[in-house]
């Protein structure tokens, strides 16, 4: 067995809940805004959150909400969202994250998955929300803001303030967000107290927040990655958050100039966005100091556009929701453009040949397997894929498939069930939209396998071109050449207006295929 230990020093774990270490700071900083609701201004300041937060958990707790129950929360980035969900966590209650573009059939799904017994959502998703909760445990919906005649107010479900209700952080399951993992339908990722408190952690030094950093929350909180790595990790700094409930780019460079935004983080359309896009010219971005991308691949080719453009370091890590979520991160100066940094604090790493289960060394190629503090407890009432996703001695398979270089930096070649297989090749689809990206006239690509009688699967490109450009597939094909070898060349194109993605930014292939 071949095991790339991280090159950094462990770090202290705190045995405590999630909520008593984001809020380690506010009494340090209790007039400071925590975070703000970035359209209108709407702030809670570091005490009047804590206060909500404990008076929450002891609404919760009145109407007979504790450990062992779920609740289900359908919002976007508002401020209200870390008050339902670290009032739940200190009520011991876990919380449900729901992706607001789900179908009511989907909702309905993850209800029923998760048995839980109230859903938090706001006005505009009511109407999904009602059709969800047929056949479901769940007989009250609770509005955030103004409530409809039927449902009831957030603003009374306070109580008077509780303490942390007494939970093991090490087994208590605090969020269930949902995942497909690397196969199949959304399964349930049980995250507990120790996971969240562990990851925030391992990164801190990473990220290297300074006192007084205002981050935009652009990514969404339902999503593994803006609840921790944004709101919680921020939080736990005493950094003031501004969120905005959607990405409109318009909308979010002019918060970033007008409210002095240090930090960024996002996903790869965003950075094609500040790299391509005209508006960018328009606004002053000069108090950025870093924008850190991450839930898909981001090609180095690209992350250097914008950097340059912008002025701005733009860097990225990896994770998944199974891993509460970061594995590998890029340190502050040992930025290598087109890695995902090196695997971060009390965490260790294996490259696994898919064939052959042989264990890869530096610049092999194979499956990264992850091992740590970390790891999800299992998915929910699902004990196959559970052991399908994690060994018996506590490896993750990712399903991505990754190479690891003598400095312990990782690169993400592709995922390993994307991989197209022509003629025996595996070509990755990501190494060609950021090749194909390169191309002045196109402004969004994506690439997936397509069957073909004689060559098993070959590669078709969906294009979306930039405003008054033109292209052929021929020109496309022609542009390929001698950039990559005659197995990875894209004769199959289809031009379209838009690549479909999931919140998080990964490209939905399946939509793709479908089409």
């Amino acid at each position: 067995m071949i095991i790339h230990s991280s090159p950094l020093a462990d770090v202290e774990i705190p045995n405590i809940a999630i909520t008593s270490y984001v809020l380690q700071e506010a009494a340090r900083v209790p007039d400071r805004e925590a975070i703000i609701d970035g359209p209108t201004g709407r702030s809670y300041t570091y005490a009047k959150l804590s206060g909500m937060i404990h008076a929450f958990a002891g609404g919760l707790q009145a109407r007979g909400l504790g450990p062992g129950d779920t609740i289900a929360l359908i919002s976007p980035n508002i401020p209200e969202f870390a008050i339902v969900f670290h009032g739940a966590a200190v009520a011991g209650v876990a919380v449900s994250t729901v992706n607001p573009t789900y179908t009511a059939e989907e909702i309905r799904f993850q209800i029923l998955d998760s048995e839980s017994k109230l859903l938090i959502t706001i006005a505009m998703f009511l109407e999904t929300a009602q059709e969800a909760i047929n056949g479901t445990d769940v007989t009250e919906i609770v509005i955030i803001g103004d409530a409809p005649e039927g449902t009831t107010a957030l603003a009374s479900m306070f109580g008077a303030p509780i303490a942390q209700v007494e939970v093991d952080p090490s087994s208590h399951v605090v969020v269930l967000p949902y995942s497909s993992g690397t196969t199949g339908l959304p399964k349930g990722v049980m995250l507990t107290h120790r996971n969240l408190v562990a990851n925030l952690a391992q990164v801190e030094e990473a990220l290297s927040i300074d006192d007084g950093e205002i981050v935009l929350a652009v990514l969404p909180f339902f999503h593994i990655y803006g609840m921790q790595v944004l709101l919680n990790e921020f939080l736990s700094r005493g950094a003031t958050i501004v969120t905005v409930p959607r990405f409109d780019l318009e909308q979010c460079l002019s918060i970033i100039q007008e409210r002095q935004i240090t930090r960024l983080f996002a996903v790869p359309p965003i950075v094609l966005a500040l790299a391509k896009h005209p508006l960018v010219d328009k606004y002053d971005l000069s108090s950025l100091k870093q924008v850190f991308s991450g839930a898909a691949p981001l090609s180095a080719e690209l992350a250097q556009e914008a950097a340059k453009r912008i002025d701005c370091d733009v860097v990225q890590g990896f994770g998944m929701t199974e891993l509460s979520p970061v594995s590998h991160v890029t340190w502050p100066g040992q930025f290598k453009p087109g890695t995902v940094g090196v695997t971060i604090p009390n965490t260790k790493c294996r490259i696994v040949d898919p064939e052959t289960g042989e264990d890869q060394g530096v610049g092999g190629v194979g499956e990264l397997w992850v091992q740590g503090p970390q790891v999800m407890a299992g998915y929910l009432n699902n004990a196959e894929a559970t052991a399908l996703t994690i060994d018996a001695d506590g490896w993750l398979k990712t399903g991505d498939v990754a190479t690891i270089d003598a400095d312990g930096h990782v690169t993400i070649v592709d995922r390993l069930k994307e991989l197209i297989k022509y003629k025996g090749f595996q070509v990755p689809p990501a190494e060609l939209e950021a090749l194909l990206l390169t191309h002045p006239k196109i402004a969004d690509v994506a690439v997936i396998g397509v069957p073909d009688t004689e060559a098993g699967e070959i590669p078709r490109a969906f294009v979306v071109l930039r405003a008054d450009q033109t292209l052929t597939a021929a020109d496309i094909t022609a542009f390929m050449h001698d950039k990559v070898a005659t197995y990875k060349m894209v004769h199959d194109v289809v031009f379209v207006d838009v690549i479909p993605k999931s919140a998080s930014g990964k490209i939905l292939r399946r939509l793709l295929r479908d089409h």
